[in-house]
């Protein structure tokens, strides 16, 4: 699930499985969609 936190003034987009950040919301959730919850860089930017 994607959750929305703000900073500065400005909505971030949130995966609860791993808590990194998007500013869009449709990215984070194409993101948790293939999140396996770990903390380390996801292994499609590498």
């Amino acid at each position: 699930m994607v959750s929305t936190t703000e900073r500065d003034g400005t909505t971030w987009y949130r995966c609860e499985e791993c808590e990194m950040l998007f500013d869009a919301e449709s990215d984070a959730k194409t993101h948790e969609e293939n999140c396996d919850g770990e903390d380390d860089s996801p292994s499609y930017l590498q």
